[in-house]
């Protein structure tokens, strides 16, 4: 919802930048992400050399895809990275090498991602990571001030469990309540989807995930019934409001979710970065941007690109979502941390002071492989009910298995 209001927010700056002329001192700009309205804007109003024309797609990589007429300059959003997609961005090592961008600025596991063959066809821009959320009072049970892993979560919540004539009142936390979550676990398994034809995984280690989940729920809150009775009395309100009044412990989501819930709100709140074995899985979701083969505007193009990735602009853009109340439905740059190291280690903690002490370490980010670029229907149709459906048991027996989940998917929507 609230994202729909901040892309309706934004249709005048769009429709602004839309009304100049094309040609070689005009790029065409595509992106899902509506913020890039207002990156462009402040690009056209800071010098009057070039000028940007943004473009709002839902899916802007399978635009790509079928557009073949007026194709964009540069596209910016998810999804880009995969095989059908990346053929259409042409390589921007040549701004390393005349030192107008700096590979050490950037986090070098992300950047690494939008290196195909060698060469650098893909810039990150931003990132996000789940934090799991509980109530400021509750921050003396954590002694780690950066991260919390699975163990330390079953411990304190059940600890925290309470319970009234067999029934729950109170309960720490419980992988079942969220799909997302259960996603979050098979990645930290190993499980490893990624793209082939279309999507390969690791099965025994989601397996192994799931049969955890179903254990941890079993042990630490008496069973799957106990979990859905109390979902179904107290989950009338949001999980962020439950665990600041203390219904429950915890909750998890992405940081770009926590740093736009009410200002009140998160001040009662506190966070630790989900993460097991020394990782941090970034979402899926991580935003990239590449300059498109086939622009007619490829002067203005470069001049964006090299404009956007400094830490002094990022820090202007910052400046200017803070001052157009932008930073209460868009986390960050680009809907997330930016990719650029100094500005998320520096310039983010004045922005949002909750980061003070808690910016997670750097060798702890792992960034998701590449994945389809329509890997979120993939996602939301097939993967999240098929983890739903088996960390509801002990075994995989009568599980509508993933395979043929997925079989039978693609054989309706090829």
């Amino acid at each position: 919802m609230r994202r729909s209001i901040f892309i309706l927010f934004v249709y005048a700056s769009i429709n602004a930048l839309a009304c100049s002329p094309g040609g070689s001192r005009t790029a065409i700009l595509w992106s899902d992400r509506a913020e890039f309205a207002f990156y462009g804007e402040y690009f056209n109003t800071v010098q009057d050399q070039y000028k940007i024309e943004m473009r709002y797609y839902e899916f802007p990589a399978q635009r790509l895809r079928e557009n073949g007429t007026y194709p964009p300059d540069i596209v910016a959003g998810n999804w880009l990275k995969s095989a059908s997609t990346r053929v259409y961005f042409r390589p921007l090592d040549r701004h390393f090498r005349k030192n107008a961008l700096q590979k050490s600025a950037f986090f070098s596991r992300l950047l690494a991602m939008g290196n195909i063959d060698g060469k650098q066809y893909l810039l990150p821009v931003s990132f996000n990571a789940p934090v799991v959320i509980f109530a400021r009072d509750r921050g003396s049970l954590l002694p780690n001030p950066f991260t919390i892993g699975f163990e330390e979560m079953q411990k304190l919540g059940k600890d925290y469990n309470a319970e009234t004539s067999g029934i729950y009142t109170r309960m720490g936390f419980s992988p079942g309540w969220d799909n997302e979550f259960l996603f979050l676990s098979a990645t930290l398994f190993n499980t490893s989807f990624r793209e082939a034809d279309p999507l390969a995984w690791d099965s025994s280690a989601l397996e192994s995930a799931m049969r955890f989940a179903w254990e941890w729920t079993r042990e630490t809150n008496s069973g799957i019934q106990a979990v859905d009775d109390f979902t179904f009395k107290y989950f009338y309100d949001p999980p962020a409001k439950l665990a600041a009044s203390g219904r429950i412990l915890f909750t998890c989501m992405d940081s770009d979710y926590f740093f736009t819930i009410g200002e009140d709100q998160r001040n009662n709140l506190d966070f630790r970065w989900l993460a097991e074995r020394n990782t941090i899985p970034l979402t899926e979701s991580s935003v990239y941007i590449g300059l498109s083969k086939k622009g007619r505007g490829k002067k203005a193009a470069d001049a964006f690109l090299r404009w956007f990735f400094n830490a002094d602009t990022q820090r202007y853009l910052l400046e200017q979502s803070r001052q157009n109340r932008m930073m209460e439905i868009s986390f960050g740059i680009g809907g997330g941390f930016s990719a650029l190291r100094p500005v998320t280690e520096q310039v983010f903690p004045l922005f949002y002071p909750g980061l003070l002490g808690h910016m997670p370490p750097e060798d702890f980010l792992s960034p998701a492989n590449i994945l389809p670029s329509n890997w979120m229907t993939l996602k939301e149709r097939v993967i999240l009910p098929y983890l739903h459906d088996r960390a509801r048991q002990e075994t995989n027996d009568g599980v509508y298995q993933l395979e043929r989940r997925l079989a039978d998917w693609l054989r309706v929507n090829r």
